[in-house]
Order: C-alpha cells, then sequence, then structure tokens
C-alpha cells in the first residue's frame, strides 16, 4: 500500500479511472483482451493497491440495492426462460400477425413492453435466438426485425425503475418513487416506440412489401404452464409492490426467492442463467467511481462546466441531454451515470434533470451499434445468419435517436 498526499491521490484515482475505462472500451473494440467485469475488478483492487481507498470504503462505495434488484429481476427472467415463455410468445407474434409490417409492429412493442418489466439486456438476450428462428421458419428478412428488437429493448427501458441498470441506479441514487418515475417515463416510452416503428416502417418499406410471411404448421411447445403462470403471477406482485412504493430491491429478491421456492427447478441451473459478469461489473465500477469521488474530482469538474447548466429548469435539461448522449457514447451510459448522477442534486429541479438523464442516457443506446450492451447482444447473436455492419444501423439509429431525444425532452418539459 501507499501513502499518498490528497494532490497525488486525486492524480492515481483519476489515472486509474482513465485506464479502467480505456480497457473496457478496449473490450468492445476488441482490442485489449480484457472484458467488462475483469477490468473493473482490476480497476478496484488498483484503487486499493495504490492507496487511494482502504478495502472498508470500497465496501462502503458499493451500492447493493442496485446489485439486489438486478439479482432478483434476473431470477425472475430466468424461471421465464425455463419455462418457455420466450418461444411460445414469439411464435404467437409470428402466427397472429399476418403481415410483415404488422410482425414488426408487434416485435416493437413486445420487446419495450417486455423491457420495461425486466431488464432490457436480458429480454434481448433470451428473446434474440427466438425471433431469429421464427423470423427464418417464417421466410423473413432479418435485419428489420433484429434493429426492431433492440431499439424498442433501449426505448422501452426507459419507462421503469428497473428497464436498465442506468435506471435502476437513478433509482437508487435519487430516491424518485417508482410510481412517480413511471408517471413522466411511460409517456415517454411510448412515443419513442411509436417514432421508432414509424422510422422502421418507412425505411424498410420496400423490402416489407415484398416478403410474405410463410406461417409454419403448429408445433407442440414443451412449455411449463405451471411455471410460466407462477413467474408472471410473481412478476405482477413485484410490480404491485414497487407501485406501492416497498423498497425496489428487497420487493425483487423476495419475488426472485418465491419463484425459486415454487418453481420445482433445480437452482444451480437456473443460477447459471443470472448474469454474474453485469452483478461484477457494476460493484467494480461503484468502487472505482467512488474512488474518484473521495478525492474531490468530480466535485472539481462540475464547479467548471457548472455554467452550461444555467439556473432554470429548462436550459439545464437542454445541456443536460446532450451531455448525457455524448457521455453515454464515449464512457457508456452506467459509468457516465455514476459520475454525472453526482452532480444532479445541485441542479435546479433535481427531480427533473434525473428523469432527463434517464431519457438521454437511454435513447443515446440507440445511436449506433456500440451504443448498448442490448444492440451488442442483437448483433453478435445473430451473426451466423447476418451481418448487421456499422451503417446499416447506424442509418436508421442516428434518426431514431434524435427524433424520440427531442420529443422525449419535450414530454418531461411538459409533465415535469
Amino acid at each position: 500500500m501507499f501513502h499518498l498526499t490528497p494532490r497525488e491521490r486525486e492524480i492515481v484515482a483519476l489515472l486509474i479511472f482513465a485506464f479502467t475505462y480505456v480497457l473496457i472500451s478496449g473490450r468492445r473494440l476488441k482490442v485489449i483482451p480484457l472484458n467488462r467485469p475483469a477490468a473493473a475488478v482490476f480497476g478496484t483492487a488498483m484503487m486499493v493497491f495504490f492507496g487511494v481507498m482502504t478495502p472498508e470504503e470500497v465496501y462502503h462505495a458499493i451500492n447493493y440495492d442496485t446489485l439486489v434488484l438486478l439479482l432478483g429481476m434476473s431470477l425472475i427472467s430466468a424461471y421465464l426462460q425455463l419455462g418457455g415463455f420466450f418461444d411460445w410468445l414469439a411464435d404467437a407474434i409470428l402466427r397472429i400477425a399476418r403481415t410483415p409490417t404488422r410482425l414488426l409492429l408487434y416485435l416493437v412493442i413486445v420487446s419495450g413492453v417486455l423491457s420495461a418489466l425486466l431488464v432490457n439486456d436480458t429480454i434481448c438476450f433470451m428473446l434474440t435466438p427466438v425471433i431469429i428462428a421464427v423470423v427464418v421458419r417464417g421466410g423473413l428478412p432479418l435485419v428489420p426485425y433484429l434493429l426492431a428488437l433492440a431499439m424498442s429493448a433501449n426505448l422501452g427501458s426507459v419507462a421503469t425503475l428497473v428497464g436498465n441498470p442506468q435506471n435502476m441506479i437513478i433509482g437508487q441514487m435519487s430516491g424518485i418513487k417508482f410510481a412517480r418515475f413511471c408517471v413522466s417515463m411511460v409517456p415517454v416510452a411510448v412515443l419513442g416506440l411509436a417514432i421508432e416503428f414509424v422510422v422502421l416502417a418507412i425505411g424498410f418499406r420496400g423490402i416489407l412489401r415484398k416478403a410474405q410471411i410463410k406461417v409454419p404448421p403448429d408445433r407442440e411447445y414443451q412449455w411449463d404452464r405451471r411455471l410460466v403462470f407462477l413467474a408472471l403471477a410473481v412478476l405482477v406482485l413485484v410490480f404491485t409492490g414497487f407501485m406501492a412504493g416497498l423498497n425496489l430491491a428487497w420487493t425483487a429478491l423476495i419475488g426472485g426467492s418465491i419463484v425459486m421456492l415454487f418453481g420445482r427447478r433445480h437452482t444451480h441451473h437456473v443460477l447459471t442463467l443470472v448474469d454474474w459478469h453485469l452483478l461484477v461489473l457494476f460493484a467494480g465500477l461503484f468502487a472505482i467511481v467512488g474512488g474518484v469521488n473521495s478525492t474531490g474530482a468530480i466535485s472539481q469538474a462540475f464547479d467548471f462546466i457548472r455554467p452550461i447548466f444555467g439556473h432554470d429548469e429548462r436550459v439545464p435539461a437542454i445541456n443536460l441531454t446532450w451531455f448525457s448522449m455524448l457521455g453515454s457514447n464515449i464512457f457508456s451510459n452506467v459509468p457516465f451515470v455514476l459520475v454525472a448522477g453526482q452532480w444532479v442534486p445541485n441542479l435546479a429541479n433535481p427531480e427533473l434533470m434525473w428523469k432527463v438523464m434517464a431519457m438521454a442516457t437511454t435513447f443515446a443506446g440507440n445511436l449506433t451499434i456500440l451504443g448498448s450492451v442490448a444492440n451488442i447482444i442483437v448483433v453478435e447473436s445473430a451473426r451466423g445468419h447476418v451481418e448487421v455492419g456499422f451503417w446499416d444501423y447506424a442509418k436508421f439509429g442516428i434518426p431514431v435517436t434524435i427524433l424520440t431525444t427531442v420529443v422525449g425532452l419535450a414530454v418531461l418539459l411538459l409533465l415535469g
């Protein structure tokens, strides 16, 4: 361990912070062979090794409620997957749709709604292989539906405090009540999904008009109705608890535990479906940002940029929107929220600013393929069937991001 002066602590903390995020970004670009969780663990260890933080300060910096919330929602999602719910749902959509454009609409709705109820990354992980199988079976082009799945997962997830990781963090940092958050954000999500559908339907109109759905013969699904109904019933109860103002983290974990108790499935297999990599990543990021924050560097950065936020509500909201979108695409949305979230309580109308940050950091994920984990999951899962290039995504992602963000900001300024 090293004994550093305050100035040395600040410099070392910033160097570790910067190096860690180079490693995280390097993994996304396949340059450095350390994945995100490993980079976060390495950065945390370096914070302790160089004396920026003590082990006790690391434990204190980690927001355990966010980790517990993510674990609880992941358990419920895992049981829905084991019960065959997502396979049944995807095939049902194909049979009901009848036309390629209507299938696109239904997929936008289903992906958006499920991502608001469960974590969007999890939904993409579970739905992508199923959607690929369904679309291929229906004799349809894959790209429109893959983009719809990824973009809808991002847009729909903004509606609730459990829709995506950054919203979970915002919920814990802000203390905003679940129902109060939803009142403002559900309209933002609905309008965003509508805009996305229109952009994709117009952009792919030639392809969709030529395509015809080939409805496959009926299949006998091996789905566990009892398990699916149990998981759905628990999910309803969990959200009822959320709306009633109960603790988000422990309500979710109690719900996940109930499904484990009565699910009659080997829990070892269930736990392998939980995204432990994401939990480790979060823990490491909390610690690293906590280390930087303890040096006063984040406060100094805010003092430097404070003039751009003004003193009323409208100007700070507009500037926070573009600042959040830029930061989310440079640093990734979760690390950005952890850092910039330290500034929000100092802005005019903090509750509005938290919602603006949630909207901007989430919608920024649709800008490019690398904008969100959900996008990467969908594109990588489809690689054996179709190659979605950077521009293939960006030519739809850019207009969707701009339009949904402008409309979303207007709605938030109107509703507060």
